[in-house]
């Protein structure tokens, strides 16, 4: 059976204020629109666009409440992955996700701590991971993701310093290690304070800038004096072009510049964050979960399971993305439970073995677990999350 859902876009400062609405056919609503959330996370369930056939179940957070036999793992009636649609206008936070075992110890540390779970210092919301993908749904999407290697960084250091000596500090820090580099730079020290200023000011007078050194100088204008500005130095810069996409596991820390994507991640709130925000940084929360290691831009390519049908599948996260292009002759596709299909070009009409349903350009659907096979006809592009 298929559920037509939708829901209202979370309106988060760094949000776009058009390229959600455009998706959805929708009016601007003057704001900015983030985040767009499919699934049955209690953050904000998709509303069901047709309560009555489901028995009055307004929300998917609702149906799987009443379903409870129909959840799969992590033990809690809901989809083991949250489905986004996210438009950046603006760069989110740096931030990093804890792995399994980080998670659960955790919550528990501040449970037992008393820390309310509403809390805005809390640092673990839910005892899971947050492993995510993001597919560029725009012409370009940028990221910051990982740390790169010393001499990429030393480079881009040495050219900001021009002969100077004005980064003497910061070049002899970084040699040391990054995670001393971190832990200093958010010491609120004057020599820290003063590295994040002289790398701000000289990054405004670069001629050339590479993306790394343009990068710094947009955000020291958005966040003037956070130790953020001279984290971004340290990390891979990448811009997806459209279609490309990035698997974020936990350690990796990164943040997302701007774009408009489809983003796949397990339905958890833990997010470790590492400045460019006004909201709570936990320093020695984020350094227990950092990968310190230079790591290369984490690319996910997908891989062709059936004509028309790309899959987007990391290992060991319980979930993946399947692209699909119909075109004239149609796809089948197989998933392996309760899945959110979404539109993002032209029309499709999707069948199972109970029922049918056409979809058009940002409108989506709940596919319940009764089917497995999915026939895709039309000349649109869809997404379907799916358990792995």
């Amino acid at each position: 059976m298929f559920l037509a859902i939708t829901n209202t876009p979370r309106d988060y400062a760094w949000g776009s204020t058009t390229a959600i609405s455009t998706l959805l056919g929708r009016r601007p609503s003057g704001r900015p629109e983030a985040e767009l959330w499919l699934g049955a996370h209690p953050g904000s369930p998709s509303v069901v666009v047709n309560p009555a056939v489901v028995d009055g179940a307004d929300t998917l957070a609702d149906w799987f409440a009443a379903e409870p036999d129909r959840a799969l793992g992590r033990g809690r009636s809901e989809l083991p992955f949250l489905l986004k649609v996210l438009a950046a206008d603006a760069p989110l936070s740096i931030q990093a996700h804890p792995t399994p075992e980080q998670a659960r110890a955790g919550f528990a540390a501040e449970n037992e701590a008393g820390v309310p779970i509403d809390s805005p210092t809390r640092n673990y919301k839910d005892p899971f991971p947050k492993p995510e993908i993001i597919v560029a749904l725009s012409e370009t999407f940028d990221a910051l993701c990982g740390f790169r290697t010393l001499d990429e960084t030393l480079t881009d250091i040495d050219r900001l310093d021009g002969g100077s000596g004005r980064l003497a500090p910061l070049r002899v820090l970084v040699e040391t290690s990054l995670e001393t580099t971190l832990a200093r730079l958010f010491d609120g020290s004057d020599e820290s304070s003063r590295i994040v200023a002289d790398v701000s000011e000289l990054a405004r007078g670069v001629e050339g800038p590479s993306a790394s050194i343009s990068t710094v100088a947009d955000l020291a204008s958005r966040y003037p004096g956070d130790p953020g500005v001279v984290i971004s130095l340290l990390l891979n810069h990448v811009t997806l072009r459209r279609g490309e996409a990035l698997f974020l596991p936990a350690g990796n820390v990164h943040a997302y510049l701007g774009g408009l994507g489809v983003e796949l991640m397990a339905p958890s709130d833990n997010v470790l964050r590492g400045g460019l925000t006004p909201k709570h940084v936990d320093v020695p929360a984020l350094l227990e979960v950092l990968e310190f290691a230079p790591l290369p831009v984490p690319y996910l390519r997908p891989v062709e399971t059936a004509r028309g049908v790309e899959r987007f599948d990391p290992t060991g996260v319980g979930f993946a993305l399947l692209r699909v292009d119909a075109g004239g002759t149609g796809a089948v596709v197989q998933i392996g439970g309760p899945s959110i299909m979404l539109v993002t070009e032209g029309e499709v009409q999707v069948k199972g073995q109970d029922g049918v349903i056409r979809l058009a350009t940002g409108e989506s659907a709940f596919v319940t677990p009764d089917e497995v096979r999915l026939a895709v006809t039309g000349g649109g592009t869809l997404y379907v999350a799916t358990p792995a």
